[in-house]
Formats: C-alpha cells, structure tokens, sequence
C-alpha cells in the first residue's frame, strides 16, 4: 500500500496548520508543516479542515441507488396531487407501455385525501405503478401492479409486513445494473466524506457485497446487516458481528442481525403507549416480547449483535426490556419516541441509539399531529446525549439522502427551513453530533485508521444551513484518495 502525505490541514475544529502523513492504511504522523517526513503521493489540503471519515450508520443501499432514478415524489401534498407528479414526470420522459412506473417519497400523513389504486387506474389505465412511501413502510400500487405479483388488495396500499414483501416481488433490474446504481450512489457518497456505511438492506447482504467488491474496489468499508430470515444462514457461516470478512482487504465486516418491533411515524405504525390523536389506534406491535427476547438471545449466542427497529414509545420500552433480559449489548434504530424514563436506560444497558436526526424536520408535522402533546420527547436526541448515551447517526437512504452533513445539521439546529427550531432543547452541540457521525470518532491522532474527510471550510465557522451545503475537498478511505474536488 502506498503511502499519502496530506500536506497544510487544520487538524479538527479549530486545529492548528499541520502535515499528516499515511502509511499501509494507518495515520503515521501528525506534525507541523514540513515535519511529518516524506510519501510518494501528496495532497495539498490547502488549509482545509481535517476530521475522521464520516459514516452512516443505516442505509438500504440497494433501495437508495435505485430510489435516485425513481419519479421524485417528495413535494406531493395529496395523493391527487401525487398522481399530477407522476403524470407531468411521464410526460417529460416516456416509458414504454407495459413497463414498471416507480415512484418513491411521498408522505401521507397530513394528506387530506388518501391514496387508492383507483386513482391510478383513472390516471394511467392498465398501466403497472408502484409508488413508494418515504418511510419504506408503505406501498401504494396500480391494479396492473397488483397483477404483476399476483396479488388481490382493496385499496392497492399495502403496509408494513406485506408492503416489503410485496416490494421483494416486484420485477428488479438486472443484477449488474443494480450493482452499478450502488457503485455511483457510493461514489456520491464519498464526495460527502462517507468512509463508511452500515447496509441495512433485507437481502442476503455478505454474498452481494462480495459480488460488489470483486467486480470494482469500494470508495467506502461496508457492515453487512444480517436479516431476520438470514438468521440461521449467519450461524452456519460461522459470522459474527464486527468480524472483517476473509479476502475483503478489511473493507466488508459482518454487522449486526436485524429486528423490527413496530412500523412507522408515517403509516401511523409506530408502536406507542399512548393512542394516535383522534383514533383509538396505538400502532402496530410487529414483534411481541416473547418471540423477540428469544432471537435475540439465539443471536447473542452465536455472537450476532441485535439491531432492533423501534420507533414507538412503547416499542422502544419492549425493546429495552428484551435487551435487560437477554443481557447483551446492541442498538436500537431509530428510537423516536421515547419515554423519559428509558431515555438513561440505554446507556446503562449498554444500547447504542442508532438515530437519523434528518428525519425530525421532515416528521415534525406529521408528529405535530399525531403524537400531540408528545413531542417534547420525540428525536430526543439532546436528552439522550445528556444521559451518557452512544449515539450513532444515519440517514436510513432512501428516507433520507446519504448525506451526513444533513443529519448533522439537523442534530445541531432542529430545523432545516425558516421555521423556529422544533424543540430546541433536544439540540445536540456541534462536537457531539460530529462524533456520532463519525462511528465515535472524536478526533484525528497517530495509529487511527485512515479514513478521513478534508473539509474547505471549518463546520464551527458555518451556520446550520453552511453545514448542509459544505464543501468536502478530499475523502481518504484506508489512506486512499476515494474522492477530491
């Protein structure tokens, strides 16, 4: 491996003008100008501002590449108005007939009107469309569509449990497309400064990150994430959470085994104690206790970490409990909506919050509504911090874009419009949401692996809205160059 020297960088926040040189992947020196010694290759960081690498934590990598070619659907302010956007999008750019429409972001839960297959039979008669929810939790299908996986439904939206299986059945494009959909998004995300991303897609994600890997070197390292179904196949491979997966040059690691205990804010799943405003709905409970705290202990003893989906109040508090019980560490992903009481039990249980901060100013209307009069412990993330707790950020790309300046951001100001902050004092300091977006990091010393990002402008000089918009010079995975401007 050849070795890098990264001349004239501000080592962190606010750092003094330093050298840094890089060797077989690994920080060798950090000096002042001119005194780390000598590499083959050099960088001039141009006083830019040097940090760890940053990772996100939760991404359905497949599922976002090809959501970056899907009709936007993010602005629609009814299901009506959904339908006009598909339609203007055809208009624009023609399919043939026959050929899967797809859409995906729309959010429901302010709209006045509801979605049905009837609307897009009326719109594009005979016509198969598949229009994804933001949140992954929902699909909102034409009758053709419907047809094409030979399926029945009243209404052609279906939720949770049958709309993702439902979404495995819908025609994909070829395996070597899709592959290189993910090897331009993580491209993409290295000129974000991503060195790192954790695949939470329900797929059997080691055999296709291998694939990945042997047909083009990675710009970033990848964790694995173990589906429920791909429990047993874990175990007989012998995986283990965090091992570095044979033949991979240390860039793919086994990652956690994945669990869901509720549904979501948008669909109105999200398992809580209380009931959505004006109905007499708590959510939808996915996972009850006593099947949950059994997985998780079969995991645990094959040394797969559990990584428990849990949105809800009430969801969270089982998913706490089943982690007391079994008595291993783990992550909750999400954890919205939180009790005050649970929120300093994840640090004593040892439970990492593996949260997507973007997600509170794209929800705060939606939770304004249905989680009435609960929001001062809705995205607690302040709290959490406050606590003790590790926390970790990530997009959950599509629902977000794989941008962790935006969760940052998010972290830092609880607002990403014009609007006052939502709840300022769950606002977490620029440091602290640096550090989650980095997998812990806190800094940049000698014998840290070599993933970093060179910033062209100090994050501390920047407002919220400069944080978003940054401009990333240089990204260095494993002490190689994967991105520069």
């Amino acid at each position: 491996m050849d070795d890098l020297l990264v001349r004239r960088v501000r080592v962190g926040l606010a750092g003094s003008l330093s050298d840094v040189l890089i060797k077989d992947g690994r920080i060798a020196a950090v000096a002042g100008p001119g005194q780390a010694g000598e590499a083959s290759e050099i960088l001039d960081g141009h006083g830019g501002t040097l940090l760890p690498g940053l990772v996100d934590a939760h991404v359905h990598t497949a599922q976002w590449s090809a959501a970056r070619r899907r009709i936007p659907l993010g602005e629609a302010t009814s299901a009506a108005h959904t339908v006009d956007l598909v339609l203007a999008h055809l208009l624009a750019h023609p399919v043939p007939p026959g050929d899967l429409v797809l859409g995906a972001g729309f959010r429901d839960g302010l709209w006045p009107d509801a979605p049905h297959k009837d609307l897009l039979q009326k719109a594009l008669p005979g016509h198969p469309v598949a229009l994804f929810g933001a949140d992954l939790h929902t699909l909102w299908l034409s009758p053709a569509a419907l047809k094409l996986i030979g399926r029945e439904h009243p209404t052609g939206v279906l939720l949770e449990n049958d709309c993702m299986s439902a979404t495995a059945e819908l025609p994909i494009a070829p395996e070597d497309v899709i592959d290189g959909w993910v090897a331009d998004a993580l491209d993409a995300a290295a000129a974000r400064g991503v060195t790192k991303i954790v695949d939470y897609e329900y797929a059997d994600t080691v055999t296709d990150w291998r694939r990945r890997l042997a047909r083009k070197p990675l710009p970033v390292r990848v964790s694995c994430v173990i589906a429920k179904y791909l429990l047993e196949t874990a175990v007989e491979r012998g995986h283990r959470t965090g091992d570095v997966l044979e033949d991979t040059g240390g860039l793919l690691t086994v990652g956690p085994f994945k669990l869901f205990v509720d549904g979501s804010l948008n669909t109105r799943t999200a398992y809580c104690v209380g009931h959505y405003a004006g109905t007499d709905s708590h959510g939808l409970l996915e996972l009850p206790p006593d099947e949950l705290e059994p997985l998780m202990r079969k995991a645990f003893e094959n040394g797969l970490a559990p990584a428990v989906h849990a949105i809800g109040d009430h969801a969270n508090k089982i998913a706490l409990d089943a982690f007391g019980g079994v008595g291993c560490p783990g992550r909750i992903e999400h954890a919205q909506l939180l009790r005050a009481e649970d929120v300093a039990r994840f640090a004593e249980l040892g439970v990492v919050a593996s949260v997507q901060p973007a997600h509170q100013p794209d929800d705060r209307d939606v939770a304004d509504r249905h989680w009435h009069g609960w929001t001062d412990r809705a995205f607690p993330y302040g709290a959490l911090h406050r606590s003790g707790v590790t926390l970790e950020f990530g997009s959950d790309a599509p629902v977000a874009p794989l941008d962790p300046w935006d969760a940052i951001a998010s972290a830092v100001s609880r607002t990403d419009d014009d609007r006052p902050p939502w709840h300022p004092e769950q606002a977490m300091p620029l440091e602290a949401a640096l550090t989650a977006a980095s997998g812990g990091r806190t800094g940049v010393a000698v014998g840290d692996v070599a993933d970093l990002v060179v910033t062209a402008v100090d994050p501390s000089k920047l407002s919220p809205a400069g944080l978003r918009e940054i401009p990333v010079a240089t990204t260095v995975m494993n002490g190689r160059i994967t991105y520069t401007a």
